[in-house]
């Protein structure tokens, strides 16, 4: 509405100024030499006005003269910056669907039209990676990382370039040189965090990891976790150098973790040194409550110095006591009162608490339940038969990180590097599937595990009544054969123990129907006749015969695929070998034949004779 206003107003001064114009009286005399000119004053001022507008219109055609070589330059080089954009937009595409050729062309003409653009090369090195030229990709990443808009995903690319080669200190240089740049980049932080914490330089963890809080990379909570993992890192690393370090380092990550199990039990073994009992029994309840853990139960065992074990079995009691039973944190508890009960010989206490378990048990219920054997009764045999057990038996919690188990805790995963990754839980591996068990116990272990059978009475020529000498079973051998050999001795000692086992029921069948018939000793003869100088009494048949004994050997079977386990990108060795024309003609009298003869003869054979 207004410009219609303005539009108004300047069409009416306009007409009024002509107007204006064309009433003035008058002419106006120009003289050029011999021409003159007088025109009126109206006129005067249409023929000015004519001249201005011929004025513009002569410098507009000269300026467009002027200028299009240029527009032609400028459109020229806009045609070609849309077809590079286009080969770049479509060539991202192709790596997004994985046509490695696509992208390829694509790039090749995103680097033609736009060679200045940062989508082209972005496009040129991701189309190298992934044809897997890897010469290639690290070429544009360097020359990204020269340039000043695209030098941070150069760094980036260069970082992973250097972790395919498995170069560790080049990525950390170079992540180092990121975090310069943009302190913000997580990946670049997170690597070097994770090369500090491999390398135990446990103060530049800790800077890293405060310059991820300022950063805004992690949030209060995460930081006073990692803050507390790291602290204990390094208090299990001077604990016995500098011990007073370690006390102020695992003293405060307790305080910023109190539920991270290694902070506990070391702060709790601290407390325990200096008499101060409450407060580490304070310290492992609190952990304990978060994560029941047999290393908690241990130092909750032996946390007050000097104590017996029967005392330290009650203060066990009373810490598995404190996990109600429908929570998975009862079955460590179980198992603490079972080891400390056997510290205390308590054998009856810990077979009942072991016993929920015996069904489906774990290796450590399995050991636990031998060594009961071992040292209750001295059955050498049950507890051999436990152990062989526990080898086939589901596995304990443990610590794991990304798939990796370690028999210990560790504040980075080996894998990853990721800071406070290991959690005490089951392996996956042992995890229960809809499969069936695809070991089942051997007859050996039945045989063993089951009730002892009756021991074997004989009457002697007195009318007493004889045991037989027990035989102790022979010590078990190490077993140093490779792998293959020792699968398949396990297999053989499987066929080993299963015909053991038949014989000795059928021993005890014997024996029993022995025992069950009234003993009838015959009368003496008047004359006796003396028994020969040489004869020995019969010896009694052992229960389990060695493997000497046997009449039939067990064979070991055959496996049908024998793996071969190698690295992904290791090419392996070549089955075939180097060939050597010397030994290709050292077998048969067949392969003599045809061997290529020396001489005239074998010049005449070369052509054909």
């Amino acid at each position: 509405m207004l410009r219609i206003v303005l539009f108004l107003v300047v069409i009416a001064l306009a007409a009024a100024g002509a107007a204006w114009v064309a009433d003035q009286p008058g002419e106006v005399v120009m003289t050029w030499g011999v021409w003159r000119a007088s025109p009126t004053i109206p006129v005067f001022v249409l023929l000015l006005g004519v001249f201005a507008v011929a004025i513009v219109l002569f410098w507009s055609i000269l300026t467009t003269i002027w200028r299009t070589p240029k527009r032609l330059r400028r459109r020229r080089h806009e045609k070609r910056h849309a077809r590079g954009r286009h080969a770049i937009t479509h060539g991202l595409l192709a790596i997004g669907h994985g046509d490695s050729a696509l992208a390829r062309r694509h790039a090749e003409v995103a680097r033609r039209h736009a060679p200045n653009d940062p989508l082209a090369l972005l496009l040129h090195a991701q189309s190298a990676q992934l044809e897997g030229n890897r010469d290639e990709a690290q070429r544009v990443f360097r020359a990204m990382a020269e340039r000043e808009d695209t030098r941070l995903l150069g760094l980036r690319g260069l970082f992973i370039e250097a972790q395919r080669a498995d170069d560790a200190v080049g990525a950390v240089m170079i992540a180092e040189e990121a975090i310069k740049l943009s302190p913000s980049a997580t990946w670049a932080s997170h690597a070097v965090l994770g090369f500090r914490c491999a390398r135990g330089d446990w103060s530049g963890a800790l800077a890293i990891l405060d310059s991820n809080l300022s950063a805004g990379l992690i949030d209060k909570q995460t930081y006073r976790r990692q803050r507390g993992v790291l602290l204990t890192a390094r208090a299990l690393e001077l604990e016995t150098m500098d011990r007073d370090v370690a006390r102020e380092s695992v003293m405060e990550a307790v305080k910023l973790a109190p539920t991270l199990v290694p902070a506990a039990v070391l702060a709790a073994k601290f407390e325990s040194e200096a008499h101060q009992v409450r407060r580490a029994i304070k310290l492992v309840e609190a952990a304990w409550l978060a994560n029941p853990h047999p290393d908690l139960a241990e130092a909750y065992a032996h946390v007050k110095l000097g104590d017996s074990a029967r005392q330290r079995l009650q203060r066990v009691e009373t810490l598995a006591a404190k996990t109600p039973a429908d929570k998975p944190g009862h079955v460590e508890g179980q198992l603490a009162i079972a080891r400390a009960a056997i510290d205390a010989s308590e054998f009856a206490r810990a077979r009942e608490v072991l016993a929920p378990y015996l069904n489906d048990p774990t290796q450590r219920v399995a050991l636990l339940m031998a060594e009961i054997e071992r040292a209750e009764h001295g059955d050498g045999g049950r507890a051999r038969a436990w152990t062989l057990r526990a080898v086939r038996a589901r596995l304990d919690p443990a610590w794991t990180a990304d798939g990796y188990v370690s028999d210990r805790w560790r504040p980075v995963s080996p894998v990853t590097g990721r800071l406070d990754a290991f959690q005490w839980q089951t392996p996956v591996a042992s995890l229960p599937s809809d499969k069936g068990a695809t070991i089942e116990s051997s007859a050996f272990e039945e045989a063993m595990l089951a009730a002892p059978p009756p021991k074997r009475v004989t009457a002697a020529p007195s009318g007493a009544l004889v045991e037989p000498p027990e035989v102790a079973p022979a010590p078990a051998a190490q077993d140093n054969s490779p792998p293959p050999a020792r699968e398949a001795a396990k297999e053989a000692a499987k066929e080993t123990d299963k015909e053991a086992a038949e014989q000795a029921a059928k021993e005890t069948a014997k024996e029993t129907a022995e025992v069950d018939e009234p003993a009838v000793t015959p009368a003496e003869p008047a004359n006796p006749a003396p028994p020969p100088a040489e004869s020995s009494p019969p010896a009694a048949t052992p229960v389990f015969r060695t493997r000497a004994d046997l009449s039939k050997p067990a064979s070991a079977p055959i496996q049908t695929v024998i793996p071969i386990v190698r690295a992904p990108d290791d090419p392996g060795i070549d089955d075939d070998g180097p060939s050597d024309e010397f030994t290709e003609q050292i077998g048969t009298p067949k392969a003599h034949a045809k061997a290529q003869a020396g001489g005239w003869r074998g010049f005449w054979s070369r052509w054909g004779a």
